[in-house]
């Protein structure tokens, strides 16, 4: 495309998993698909993430046949994914030949574009899905997930950066989860990433949660990045990204003009907010609302700040929020500074939740925590102390290795396992579906396999 910046529209991938947890069905979607097909996006996100899981357990949707359909529908635009590095779409690391085949087939069933992350910023955990989503023909955009400690500067993800370029990565992305990028540093890592790669297409993902993300967009395109991501209004702000009609209307007449017709915006906003009731009565939920300035303050997602309130309610112990969000940023500093993402910001929250619950710091410790302290997880950005790191493993000494190095090859092991449960008509895509989320796999099998 001319203009020199575009957009990655988020409508269909995380505008509804940060709005509305992810329940928007695939007949919502299909109506406006080919007024999204025209607008001239570089790429719609519509893909991993959560929305592999909540097809399964909420939407008695196949997500496989979700992608197909989306695909036969979407010709002109590239269709983009996220993908949680190791992880892929579930909550562990799995076998390399498990990661080879789900990349296969993300882009045989319609993927163009897979953007990948690690919880870590651990490029160890990276490195199969690169090699595999570049060998199935995929464009692979590296993320690097931002986050504020004292270990994380701009020359430490630089320091990332250049590791993913090594590994022939064809984009990178910067993937503010929970909005703390602010307007200055994001010109300083912008500038700082094109100096160093050059015409490398550098993305800039953000949510709006602490209300800065559209200034820190005007600064990112000043420091001369190429691509935002933005969602359609009715599925923006809040914990979502900024709009993209707003953007539209920001940058119009300005050097880095999106060149977009708001004109065709006015069906599909007319659609989608149609979609965000249906959503909200169907499911009985609150659509995310607020802007959160005090997530800057805690760094954590601001979706975690809701959950963890109602888990504390549910236990009993809803006066005693705040202790456990004071509790959370040192339970971080102690365990070495791990971004929080999906599986971290979990691992950490429950951790801190603990620690107020029991009175007494550590004194029960979830497998997770020991298992992110004893290096399975990847490399933490910070140190542990000793002092930390025998009171949770005591004296384990963690690994070194890419953690993926430990795990056999577990592909064949999972296909013969859901052969033996007798459904009808399993597909590879099944095979890989059950890799992911065992219990609700079968669960969906029982009602689809039968």
């Amino acid at each position: 495309m001319a203009n020199k910046l575009r957009i990655c529209e988020t409508v269909l991938r995380d505008g509804h998993q940060s709005i509305l947890a992810t329940r928007m069905r695939y007949e919502q979607m299909e109506p406006v698909l080919g007024l999204l097909d025209e607008i001239g996006y570089e790429a719609l996100e519509c893909w991993g993430g959560a929305t592999y899981d909540s097809c399964l357990r909420f939407l008695n949707e196949d997500p496989w046949e979700r992608l197909r359909k989306l695909k036969s529908n979407l010709k002109n635009t590239p269709l983009q994914m996220l993908l949680r590095g190791q992880n892929l779409l579930g909550y562990k690391h799995y076998s390399d030949d498990v990661v080879e085949a789900f990349c296969n087939a993300a882009v045989k069933n319609g993927i163009d574009r897979i953007r990948i992350f690690d919880a870590l910023n651990d490029p160890r955990n990276m490195e199969a899905a690169i090699k595999y989503s570049k060998k199935a023909g995929a464009h692979v955009q590296s993320a690097m997930v931002y986050t504020i400690s004292p270990v994380h500067t701009t020359e430490s993800f630089l320091k990332v950066a250049e590791t993913l370029v090594e590994m022939g990565t064809d984009s990178l992305c910067i993937k503010d989860m929970s909005g703390l990028l602010g307007p200055a540093d994001a010109y300083d890592l912008v500038s700082t990433f094109k100096k160093r790669f050059g015409e490398l297409p550098i993305d800039l993902h953000s949510h709006f949660t602490c209300g800065l993300a559209s200034t820190t967009y005007w600064e990112a395109a000043k420091a001369g990045v190429d691509i935002i991501d933005t969602a359609i209004s009715p599925f923006a702000h809040a914990t979502s990204q900024p709009a993209t009609e707003t953007m539209i209307e920001m940058f119009k007449g300005t050097e880095w003009d999106l060149g977009l017709d708001l004109d065709k915006f006015i069906p599909l906003v007319d659609h989608f907010r149609k979609v965000k009731q249906q959503i909200a009565e169907e499911f009985n939920l609150k659509p995310a609302s607020d802007v959160i300035p005090a997530v800057r303050r805690y760094q954590i997602p601001g979706g975690m700040l809701s959950n963890t309130q109602n888990q504390l309610n549910e236990m009993g112990m809803g006066d005693r929020f705040f202790d456990v969000m004071d509790e959370m940023p040192r339970v971080r500093e102690d365990l070495g500074y791990p971004p929080l993402v999906t599986p971290t910001s979990q691992i950490v929250g429950t951790m801190a939740m603990m620690n107020v619950m029991m009175g007494d710091r550590y004194k029960m410790v979830p497998n997770e925590v020991k298992d992110l302290v004893r290096g399975k997880y990847g490399a933490l950005p910070g140190k542990i102390s000793d002092e930390i790191r025998h009171t949770i493993i005591g004296d384990e000494e963690p690994i070194t290795c890419r953690p993926a190095d430990l795990i056999e090859p577990e592909l064949e092991g999972y296909r013969q396992d859901l052969a033996s449960k007798g459904y009808n008509g399993i597909t590879d895509e099944d095979v890989l579906t059950y890799a992911m989320f065992p219990e609700v796999a079968i669960n969906f099998f029982e009602a689809n396999r039968r």
